[in-house]
């Protein structure tokens, strides 16, 4: 197969609420991941690096209030908000995660300089890092929608029907991208809720890149894909058994996950897309220099 001159895939999580939505509704998240799946493709297509398109469109789909990530970000249980998220270069293996901010407008970003400014690898709690790395630092308040304060004021009275309401929004947003020099970038985040730490901020479990092989990105039930260090998985599979991606993508889903546990966007370094869930929706998107340019929600 050709080397394609970029990939890039996105997902803005996955779950059921894809299947509630109105016509209406659909149009509007179809329209943002399109607009995504724009500001990556561009800076791709003049020769921007893969780490760079992942961050900037994780950064868009932060500030979007329709998905459960950033500015639409569900409140924990005790009613403030808490995020992770990580990113990682196929070409180095450099990666930063950050888990617990409170106060980071973009998370992706304090991941980013996690990476690229500090000796660890995952900084919990890392606001303070964050504003005299010069990243911009909001109030909770930024985060909050009237969707998730209404779900958080029902949880109170009934945990159970809060939870269900939850269950149909698994996961969050991620990227992962190929660029012109064949380097291969991943990013995420998630929520935080009972003190929970996801799998996004850990490298190998809900993020992972590796040039010889894949960029992939999870979202769903993030224990699962924990426990089974599903992303490097993949990427082993390819590196050792010379599965190709769908193979690989494949194997992880039969063998590593239950049923409704979420999904994965994968790109390999052959510029190949794979979109893959096993919940009854995920949305997705994803672009490549042939013309591919693709979204859905369901």
């Amino acid at each position: 197969m050709a080397r394609l001159g970029f990939a890039l895939a996105l997902h803005g999580g996955a779950g059921s609420s894809s299947l509630f939505l109105r016509e209406i509704e659909k149009k509007d998240y179809v329209q943002t991941l399109a607009n995504a799946l724009r500001i990556g493709r561009v800076h791709l297509t003049e020769g921007g690096s893969s780490l760079d398109a992942v961050e900037m469109v994780v950064r868009f789909l932060e500030d979007d209030p329709k998905f459960n990530a950033g500015r639409g970000l569900a409140l924990k249980f005790q009613g403030h908000h808490e995020l992770d998220a990580s990113i990682m270069n196929g070409r180095t293996r450099a990666c930063g995660a950050v888990a617990g901010v409170e106060t980071v407008r973009h998370p992706i970003t304090a991941a980013r300089l996690a990476m690229d400014k500090s000796p660890c690898i995952v900084l919990s709690g890392a606001d303070q890092f964050s504003k005299e790395m010069g990243a911009e630092l909001v109030d909770q308040d930024f985060f909050h929608t009237d969707r998730w304060v209404k779900i958080w004021k029902r949880a109170r009275k009934n945990a159970q029907a809060a939870m269900n309401e939850y269950e149909k929004h698994l996961g969050t947003v991620g990227c992962v991208a190929l660029d012109r020099d064949s380097n291969l970038a991943t990013g995420g985040l998630t929520i935080k809720r009972y003190g929970r730490i996801g799998d996004s901020p850990l490298i190998s479990a809900g993020t992972f890149s590796e040039n010889s092989a894949c960029a992939a990105s999870c979202t769903g039930i993030g224990e699962r894909f924990i426990k089974s260090s599903v992303v490097y998985d993949a990427s082993a599979l390819m590196s050792y058994k010379y599965l190709d991606l769908v193979e690989a993508a494949a194997y992880v889903f039969e063998h590593k996950l239950p049923n409704d546990s979420g999904g994965v966007i994968s790109v390999d370094c052959k510029g190949s897309v794979v979109m893959q869930f096993n919940t009854r929706g995920m949305y997705r998107a994803a672009a490549d220099l042939s013309g591919r340019f693709e979204i859905a929600v369901n």
